[in-house]
C-alpha cells in the first residue's frame, strides 16, 4: 500500500507510514450495485382502447367458427322444418329449433372460454387479439397464468359485463389498467 501523503510503500497492513508517519487508509473497494428485484422491474399496463381493440379483433376471429356453427345446426333445424306434413308436427319443429340454439349457444360458450383460456395459459401470454396488439396477461408478479387462472378471468367477464360493462371500463381508471375480471383473477395485462 502507498502512502498518500509521501508516496512511499508500505506494507499492506500498516497503520502509519514508514517514511513521514501519516496514517495510512486502505484502499476502498468499490461497493458493488444493488441487484433490482424482479418485482420491481418497470411495468406498462395495457390501457382501456388498447385492450378494447384486442377483444373486437377476437370477436371477429371467433365470429367465423360461429358462424358455421350456426349455419350446421341452422340448416339441419331446416331439413326436420322440409320434412314436416302438417300443423301437428308444429311441437316437434319447435323443439328441434330449440334443440339447434341450444347446440350453437354451448359450443360457442365453449369455443370462446377454450379460445381465451388456452391461448392466455400458453407460452404466448396472449390470444391473437392480444398478439396483434402487443399485449400480454400475467399474474400479479408478472409470471405465466395457469390455465385454471385463465379459466377463472374468462369466466369472470361474465361479472364484469353485468353491471352494464363497469368491469370492463375499469380498466380505464384502476390504478393498473384492471378490469374487474382482472382484479377477480389476480391477474395484469402489460405491454409486451
Amino acid at each position: 500500500m502507498f502512502c498518500s501523503q509521501c508516496g512511499m510503500k508500505n506494507a499492506e497492513d500498516a497503520r502509519f507510514c514508514q517514511n513521514c508517519g501519516a496514517a495510512m487508509h486502505p484502499p476502498v473497494a468499490p461497493v458493488p450495485p444493488i441487484p433490482v428485484p424482479p418485482s420491481a422491474k418497470t411495468v406498462e399496463y395495457a390501457g382501456f382502447w388498447r385492450r378494447f381493440l384486442a377483444i373486437l379483433i377476437d370477436n371477429i376471429i371467433l365470429s367465423i367458427p360461429s358462424w358455421l356453427i350456426s349455419m350446421i345446426f341452422g340448416l339441419s333445424s331446416f331439413s326436420v322444418l322440409n320434412s314436416l306434413d302438417d300443423i301437428e308436427d308444429a311441437g316437434a319443429m319447435i323443439a328441434s329449433l330449440v334443440a339447434a340454439l341450444f347446440w350453437v349457444w354451448l359450443i360457442n360458450i365453449v369455443m370462446d372460454w377454450l379460445y381465451h383460456a388456452i391461448f392466455e395459459s400458453s407460452t404466448l401470454q396472449a390470444t391473437p387479439g392480444k398478439m396483434a396488439l402487443g399485449i400480454v396477461v400475467t399474474d400479479a408478479d408478472g409470471e405465466q397464468i395457469s390455465f385454471a387462472r385463465a379459466t377463472g378471468r374468462h369466466f369472470g367477464k361474465i361479472v364484469s359485463g353485468m353491471i352494464l360493462l363497469i368491469g370492463y371500463m375499469m380498466a380505464g381508471w384502476t390504478r393498473k389498467k384492471q378490469a374487474l375480471h382482472d382484479i377477480m383473477a389476480n391477474c395484469l395485462v402489460v405491454l409486451k
